[in-house]
């Protein structure tokens, strides 16, 4: 019986379930009336005001309504990771200043529960929270707000106040005393009369304020011992809504704090990051998931999503309304962060105005630009120039909407005559059209790109290499590497290859098999050692080496990286870009780093002798070192390094694993078909996974039918079909296909002899190496993608 907890994560951290999941929810409820009872949660329902559960020694299930719930404890322990943000260099202000938050919640009876938490979500029905004891156990507690008087999470404001050194003790007992005095006002008339808001704003606040969270202010107040429970009835009476009676807005009307003290002082409160949004890299696709009404009216900016999730800058993070309706229209959860309202105001404005660089689709600007055949033929001396408006905005376009359409590469190809440029994006690895660019706009395009790389207009004759940062012309932090080419007819082409995300991805993440990531995994953390990762170019070998990089770069460890170009940066590591025109290449890298006391070296690629020399000494004279290759198996990296010249003993100790890889297109999950394998489909599928191995056709079937199916059936295998989701191509996304050789004695002996290819693959082979047709075979039976794909780049 699978449980549906409904159980949502707190803002920032991803929830572990240790023991393998919560199929089976076990845990004790307490009633308002005292009982307790224990049981297997079967549906917890927040939205419904419901908990189905299935009691200790009872044949039959209980449905509890909140209204009678005090609260509910889930028995089984789990873990909280939290999630990295990735932002510029000091980007983030404030962290919290402690993984624990004191927790006080008080019951309308008169009980309260003590204890600490690492993470809670307060929602309109219902307190979340993940207590602990100081010990590694965490667990689950759901507390409806029918039962809560109040709550207090964090440490006193004027204690935070005074333990950040941010005000002394003397005026934080002014400030309170100054705010007793206030108590006998009404908030509204306090707020006027000092001029803090116009009538038309505080009506418009209360208007906001309905259905706060459990973790009202005025409650947070009376937790803090700031007013008195009398104090707070008599506002609520003479209001209609709850007023915000703020320490922090009377010390900053006494001149002692500003603004932006108190968000770090809330940072602390609440445990949640405060962001400065002058520095922030923002993802303008989590931009545009959200539109200009929705983000002005509820003050917020998204920084950047997942597949699930998005955390979005906010000036209040308990408001439940504004992320319930983020979260409803964006599909996503909503994890908020802090900002100030000044830098809000800012950033909204500056990535949702209308401005002229950026504004319009790219037939909108076909059509301003008047880019027609027909009027291309009748005026042809109507030039543009590279600096046209329309053109900036033109190429503008062009680079968002490849962006946002995760294209790897921009090609633009001039054609001779009359006849229109043509722009065409690389998309999981499949050129696909674009537009078409009218002819007498050509040059001025190609010229504009050139402005924005710092290359030369002036030459034609040869080709240029440079480097655009985005940032200067459009909203987004987008780098793209750009080559211009000499083609027929005097005409130049333009390619421009988007660099990958300015952040290494977990190693569990990017789809390697388990007993593939496991072994991976060990010799990684190996002291001394050469490990390699091969295949052609665009096969992830850069995001995958950053990805191992990632898993080992720890405090005691000092890692340098050699690359070119530096496309993935990581907090920790030392990276250097090489540049062959000043003779600082690879290889001179290398032989700096080795006087640089290195615990682990990453050299970008390995591909002249005088390079694979230099990472052979370095990881036999106590290094890890990490490299690439431009090979197409691992079998053959081994042997192409022995062709340059290697002694096969020495490289043979030295060598740790080859991980071979490719990427093939993953099947849109939002449109693939199932059906169950046909018997002359799994038999194709049998021969193509056995051939050049020894393996039995038969076993390969029946473990196929153990492993992926129930009751001895067959395989379930998908197909692609085309939805708007994948723009009707049946793919989105792509996915890794890997092959790992590890060094074992016999193939070892295989190195010593200098064996080809075929020898040191069936020996590696023979030893349980699952190739990479085979890996995509079985990533095939997953339903990740299908044999077309395979073929296409497993051949």
């Amino acid at each position: 019986m699978n449980a549906d907890l409904n159980w949502p994560s707190p803002p920032h951290f991803e929830v572990i379930i240790k023991g393998g999941g919560d199929d089976l929810a076990t845990a004790n409820v307490v009633f308002n009336d005292g009982r307790r009872m224990n049981g297997n949660v079967i549906r917890l329902d927040p939205a419904g005001g419901i908990l189905e559960i299935h009691p200790e020694k009872s044949e039959t299930h209980l449905s509890i309504s909140f209204s009678n719930l005090k609260s509910l404890r889930l028995t089984q322990p789990v873990e909280l990771k939290r999630l990295p943000m990735p932002t510029a260099q000091n980007a983030m202000d404030v962290y919290p200043t402690s993984e624990r938050q004191r927790c006080v919640v008080r019951f309308k009876d008169g009980e309260e529960l003590i204890s600490q938490t690492v993470g809670f979500v307060s929602q309109k029905f219902g307190l979340f929270l993940f207590l602990n004891d100081y010990s590694t156990r965490i667990l689950r507690w759901f507390i409806p707000a029918e039962s809560i008087a109040n709550c207090e999470i964090g440490e006193q404001i004027g204690k935070i106040l005074v333990d950040q050194k941010i005000l002394s003790p003397e005026l934080i007992d002014a400030g309170l005393e100054k705010q007793q005095q206030l108590r006998s006002q009404r908030l509204g008339d306090y707020l006027k009369r000092e001029n803090l808001v116009s009538q038309q704003q505080l009506e418009a606040a209360l208007k906001n304020q309905k259905g706060m969270p459990p973790m009202k202010l005025g409650e947070a107040l009376l937790a803090e011992k700031l007013i008195t429970s009398e104090q707070l009835d008599d506002a609520l009476k003479t209001q209609s809504q709850d007023r915000k009676l703020r320490l922090g807005e009377i010390l900053v009307d006494m001149g002692v704090v500003d603004n932006e003290a108190i968000s770090r002082t809330l940072v602390q409160k609440l445990g949640i990051p405060y962001v400065n949004l002058q520095k922030f890299q923002f993802d303008p696709t989590a931009v545009e998931a959200i539109p200009a009404a929705l983000a002005k009216k509820h003050s917020a900016i998204p920084l950047y999503r997942t597949d699930t999730r998005m955390v979005v800058a906010i000036e209040n993070p308990l408001a439940w309304d504004s992320l319930q309706e983020l979260s409803v229209f964006t599909k996503l959860k909503v994890d908020p962060v802090i900002a100030s309202p000044k830098d809000l105001a800012i950033t909204i404005e500056r990535f949702y105005s209308t401005k002229p660089e950026d504004s319009g689709n790219i037939s909108d600007l076909m059509s301003e630009l008047g880019g027609t055949d027909e009027q291309v033929q009748q005026s042809q001396e109507d030039v543009v120039t590279e600096s046209d408006s329309v053109l900036v905005r033109l190429v503008n376009r062009i680079i968002l909407d490849a962006y946002k359409q995760n294209a790897s590469d921009i090609h633009i190809e001039a054609q001779p005559g009359n006849k229109p440029s043509k722009v065409r994006f690389r998309k999981d690895g499949v050129m696909a059209a674009y537009s078409d660019i009218p002819a007498k706009f050509r040059t001025a395009l190609v010229s504009r790109i050139k402005i924005m790389s710092r290359l030369d207009i002036s030459e034609k004759r040869h080709a240029q290499d440079g480097k655009l940062n985005f940032e200067q012309f459009g909203p987004a932090k987008i780098e793209l590497r750009i080559v211009t080419i000499p083609t027929t007819n005097g005409l130049e082409d333009v390619v421009m290859r988007i660099l990958a995300a300015p952040k290494a991805v977990s190693l569990d993440s990017i789809g390697l098999a388990p007993h593939v990531l496991s072994s991976l995994k060990k010799v990684a953390v190996k002291p001394h050692g050469l490990l390699f990762v091969c295949g052609p170019t665009g096969s992830g070998k850069t995001t995958t080496l950053h990805s191992l990089l990632s898993y080992i770069n720890t405090p005691e460890r000092k890692i340098w990286t050699a690359e070119d170009p530096v496309e993935i940066t990581q907090e920790g590591l030392r990276q250097v870009q090489v540049n062959a025109k000043i003779d600082w290449t690879f290889a001179s890298v290398l032989r700096t780093f080795l006087r640089a006391d290195p615990d682990v070296i990453m050299v970008g690629e390995t591909r002249d002798p005088e390079t694979a020399k230099i990472v052979v000494e370095a990881s036999l004279t106590g290094h890890l070192v990490l490299s690439t290759m431009h090979t197409n198996s691992a079998a053959e990296s081994v042997v192409r390094l022995l062709d340059l010249g290697l002694d096969p003993f020495n490289f043979a100790d030295a060598l740790l694993a080859v991980l071979s890889q490719r990427l093939a297109r993953r099947l849109c999950p939002a449109c693939k078909k199932p059906h169950v394998a046909s018997d002359e489909e799994l038999n194709a599928l049998a021969h193509e996974y056995c051939r050049d191995t020894e393996l039995n056709i038969n076993d390969i079937q029946s473990r196929w039918k153990a492993q992926y199916v129930e009751a001895g059936g067959a395989p379930t295998i998908f197909s692609a079909e085309g939805c708007d989701v994948c723009d009707k191509t049946g793919y989105k996304g792509r996915l890794g296909i890997h092959e790992l050789l590890v060094m074992s004695p016999e193939v070892k002996k295989k190195v010593y002899a200098s064996a080809n290819v075929r020898e040191i693959s069936r020996t590696a082979m023979a030893e349980g190496m699952q190739t990479l047709r085979q890996d995509g075979i079985e990533k095939i039976l997953l339903g990740h993608t299908d044999l077309t794909q395979v073929e296409a780049v497993c051949l």
